[in-house]
């Protein structure tokens, strides 16, 4: 399998929505086997093995996710390379990954054990689009906005996009709140048109009414 094979792969695994579902788990036994410990340090650990050992060496990764390597192999080389380099349990870990040929869910996993960490530090992530980019300034006085409305401190994850007029669109999870100018005008076009519908209507009942009565 070359590169290019191998990221196609990942990409077609994390467009699944079953995928998910897998890493959750996945995620959750990583959590677990920190326990007590430095979960943020582990979690970093495994962010930079994605980032500094997967992503930038891409032939290493296209043996990790190959499908003509085993198993075994793939823990062989993994024990081979990460000693002294990694903690146990970042090796443990990618063992249980390789030997259930899991590696490829390595983005997602570490989303999901960030986003868990997260919650259970009473944390979470809130999307904010602008037209324009935020200031830190604009970003500190939303944050702090947010954590008086919300019932956990909100991680913001500013976003840009031109097609914003004014306002902010705000998500949080499924839920999107759009203050937008764009949308209050579609939402405000929209009441006017059911108006005039009605209007209309109400002018046809009245001079549909039977002769005679």
């Amino acid at each position: 399998m070359n590169d290019a094979t191998s990221k196609t792969r990942v990409a077609s695994v994390l467009e699944d929505p079953s995928a998910r579902a897998i890493a959750k788990v996945y995620s959750g036994a990583f959590l677990g086997a920190i326990g007590d410990g430095d979960a943020a340090g582990h979690l970093e650990e495994l962010v930079s093995f994605i980032e500094d050992v997967v992503d930038a060496h891409p032939d290493f990764a296209t043996i990790l996710l190959s499908q003509m390597v085993s198993k075994d192999d793939k823990v062989s080389i993994l024990e081979r390379v990460l000693p002294g380099h990694g903690s146990d349990i970042l090796l443990n870990f990618l063992r249980v990954l390789a030997t259930h040929d899991r590696l490829d869910l390595l983005p997602l996993i570490a989303q999901e054990a960030q986003l868990q960490f997260e919650t259970s530090n009473g944390q979470g992530r809130v999307q904010v689009t602008s037209a324009k980019p935020l200031s830190d300034a604009q970003l500190q006085n939303i944050t702090q906005s947010l954590k008086t409305k919300l019932s956990f401190d909100p991680i913001i994850e500013p976003q840009v996009d031109p097609t914003v007029l004014g306002g902010l669109v705000i998500q949080i999870g499924n839920i999107i709140h759009d203050g937008s100018i764009k949308t209050q005008l579609k939402s405000l076009r929209g009441r006017l048109q059911q108006r005039s519908l009605h209007e209309i209507q109400s002018g046809r009942d009245r001079f549909s009414t039977p002769e005679g009565n």
